[in-house]
């Protein structure tokens, strides 16, 4: 799950990546309105977290734009602003919640989630598809009753392709997805090769068929 946070408060910033990061989240992050922007422009998030009250401009347009230009992106202001008008403001705007300051990280996680489940995959806390069920509050994946060992790559990698099933995702899309930012610091891209070629092994040695299709000069496609 790829995640914005956009917030200014450095230290609280900081503690929320590491938090995140820690529960198997790619996190990106922004210190400003505009660093958000521009982060929003270039990239696709599962969930941003948004503070309203930013060096550069207010969250609220944040939220607005990301209703215009990503309808399926999950919302969450955090904000010290503890005012009714600004949770109404936002919540009318299309935010999927919100979280006033100071909160526990803790907190913030059991909403992360909650929003996701909602977003993703219609409240449902396992997904099945054919033999195949993936777990997302546990980061799991099962094959025919059997846990998957898999990396928290590979996991990453399949929960991707569930959320996008039927859609070609290209290998910058996957590598973007799996990587964040640190995508350039990569001198290749030949991991995401590597990445699908164990999943799918997995899967297969489990007893489960091959749902990974690669489409030929564009990406791969999960089918079932």
């Amino acid at each position: 799950m790829k995640l914005l946070i956009i917030e200014d408060e450095q230290a609280l910033n900081a503690s929320m990546v590491s938090y995140l990061q820690a529960g198997g989240y790619t996190c990106d992050t922004a210190l400003n309105y505009h660093e958000g922007s521009r982060l929003l422009s270039d990239q696709h998030y599962t969930c941003v977290l948004i503070d309203l009250t930013l060096p550069g401009g207010n969250g609220l347009d944040l939220v607005r734009l990301i209703k215009k230009n990503s309808p399926d992106t999950g919302i969450i202001i955090i904000s010290a602003k503890n005012a009714l008008d600004d949770k109404i403001t936002g919540l009318e705007l299309g935010a999927d919640d919100y979280l006033t300051k100071p909160f526990h990280l803790s907190e913030l996680n059991a909403r992360l989630r909650s929003v996701i489940r909602r977003r993703n995959f219609n409240g449902q806390k396992v997904i099945k598809i054919g033999n195949l069920e993936v777990f997302p509050e546990s980061a799991e994946a099962h094959v025919k009753g059997q846990k998957l060992t898999l990396t928290k790559k590979e996991y990453d990698l399949l929960l991707y392709f569930v959320t996008n099933k039927n859609r070609v995702l290209t290998k910058d899309s996957i590598a973007e997805h799996l990587w964040g930012d640190h995508i350039e610091n990569l001198d290749s891209l030949d991991f995401v090769y590597t990445h699908i070629k164990n999943l799918r092994r997995k899967l297969v040695e489990a007893g489960g068929e091959d749902p990974i299709t690669t489409v030929y000069g564009m990406g791969y496609k999960f089918t079932f």
